[in-house]
């Protein structure tokens, strides 16, 4: 592809990112429904040049960070405590799907090989949490339900894509069982040996390193560093980022510094968008050459193809959490979900860019069915996101598990008792003569009407309302703003550098209220 068809596809990028991040926040809905919408939409536009993804630069371009953002961002003492049901999902009924997924598309589609099923099967299998987790979060659902999602996905998409390679190794034939069950064990566990090995040199290297720049330059490497050595080593290389960036993630403590952490997420938060919008719009114009010639199938053939492998990528999951779910409390630690919790997770299934990614890493070896399996995995996403997403907060509500206050109330909570540290510390080093008294009363003042705030907040959802609520954000929003005026003056006037002037407001908007919140959110 020449570099101008290059440009048009990177403005078709920006343009369907621009809409979904603009119409998202007004129809309330996840940003991954309007992407996949968007997306598809973008590669009707007959202007638009013909792509053809190279399943190199999806496998080793785009997975990688994906992958390792969530591994990274983990919460591990959640994880751990639901560490038997989130193991179920992610092998059980992973490998349940792809058999399932497999045996129907094999049978609806008799000219496709088993090892070509077992591959397309493979990348429906695993679950993205974006827009299930989105919804509860918003609603208030219980964390334990946000957890097990966020778990299964991370996991599932290790398991799913030793499964993958495997079916894709087998394309070539001469694959028997027991060579089978040797190249699992190889995958599975070279690739966590080298992910543990790996996330213990970087912790070691970003120890070191002061630079919040350098800290992002080294996150950014990091999952190439996994992935593609594993590859090349003949191992998982999804499975050594997992655990690589679960490994650096859950020991950050002395690893990363505040400004890095800072920095770190916002780049993180911004990349991990642009590579999921960009899977979307990419494959939205390559469906367009699919649509056009649909792998010598009909149209009723590939309708009824996509709602079978749909009804069984859902049912087999509902299904696996009304029957096998209840099993995850004989494992030692099990704790049981009650039988509306199942529900919820039954139905919190839905496909997104894992799958995508997958899909299109799909070997031409495949033959001229590949263009079919990229068109029924991204119908499968578009199903079960439409499908099931919007229902998630009615079925939360009906079942009484939507407390849109939870998170709120406890993040009061945890402000108020680090407050109340700060202002004990505070006392302490005045009393040890390591602050004057002015000092210590500046920042006393400044602690306790932060701490008022918290306090007024927690009274009025306990319906106290006695107090009035302390005015210091406006206040402090209207001080920031005077100096903001200022400085944009002094500039104007030629006293200040443009230098000057980005160094002081970048310090400003770390102390806007508002810009602090916003962010925060």
């Amino acid at each position: 592809m020449g570099v101008d068809r290059l440009f048009v596809v990177f403005l078709v990028v920006a343009v369907v990112v621009l809409l979904t991040r603009a119409l998202a926040g007004r129809l309330r809905v996840p940003d991954a429904i309007l992407l996949v919408l968007l997306g598809m939409g973008a590669g009707f536009v007959p202007a638009l040049p013909e792509v053809v993804v190279s399943p190199e630069v999806v496998l080793f371009g785009f997975l990688p960070p994906l992958v390792y953002h969530a591994a990274f961002f983990t919460a591990p003492r959640e994880a751990r405590a639901d560490l038997a049901a989130i193991v179920t999902l992610a092998f059980g009924l992973t490998t349940v799907t792809t058999v399932a997924v497999a045996g129907t598309v094999h049978a609806l589609l008799p000219g496709l090989g088993w090892a070509a099923a077992l591959a397309f099967g493979a990348a429906v299998s695993p679950t993205d949490p974006v827009a299930a987790t989105s919804v509860m979060q918003r609603l208030g659902a219980p964390p334990r339900l946000v957890t097990i999602l966020e778990g299964e996905s991370l996991i599932n998409d290790g398991a799913a894509l030793t499964v993958f390679a495997l079916a894709v190794e087998s394309l070539d034939g001469g694959f028997t069982p027991a060579h089978g069950a040797l190249r699992a064990v190889q995958l599975v566990a070279g690739g966590v040996a080298y992910g543990l090995v790996l996330g213990i040199a970087i912790r070691r290297v970003r120890r070191s390193i002061k630079d919040p720049v350098s800290q992002i330059i080294v996150s950014l490497v990091t999952p190439y560093l996994a992935f593609v050595p594993a590859e090349n080593l003949g191992v998982s290389g999804v499975l050594a980022t997992v655990v690589a960036g679960f490994s650096i993630g859950t020991h950050g403590e002395g690893v990363l510094q505040p400004a890095s952490r800072l920095v770190g997420n916002t780049f993180w938060q911004i990349l991990t968008f642009l590579l999921e919008s960009a899977l979307f719009v990419l494959l939205g114009l390559e469906i367009r050459e699919v649509l056009r010639h649909p792998g010598g199938h009909t149209w009723g053939e590939v309708a009824l193809t996509t709602l079978a492998v749909s009804g069984v990528v859902i049912g087999v999951r509902l299904l696996w959490q009304l029957g096998a779910g209840p099993l995850a409390r004989l494992a030692p630690g099990g704790r049981e979900l009650g039988p509306r919790q199942r529900v919820v997770i039954g139905l919190g299934g839905m496909r997104g860019a894992i799958s995508l990614a997958i899909a299109l890493s799909l070997p031409a070896a495949v033959g001229p069915e590949r263009g079919l399996l990229v068109l029924l995995t991204a119908l499968v996403v578009l199903i079960t996101l439409i499908g099931q997403a919007p229902l998630l907060p009615l079925l939360l509500r009906w079942l009484g598990l939507a407390e849109s206050g939870r998170r709120r109330h406890e993040s009061m909570i945890a402000r108020r008792a680090g407050l109340k540290a700060a202002l004990a510390r505070l006392e302490e080093l005045a009393e040890e003569d390591e602050v004057d008294e002015q000092t210590a009363e500046a920042f006393r003042q400044m602690l306790e009407v932060r701490l008022e705030r918290v306090r007024y907040l927690l009274d009025r959802e306990d319906g106290k309302e006695e107090r009035r609520p302390p005015n210091s954000r406006h206040v402090r929003a209207e001080l920031v703003e005077a100096q903001r005026a200022k400085l944009t003056a002094l500039y104007r006037k030629g006293r200040i550098g443009a230098a000057t002037l980005r160094e002081i407001s970048r310090e400003l908007d770390f102390e806007d209220p508002f810009v602090v919140g916003k962010a925060r959110s």
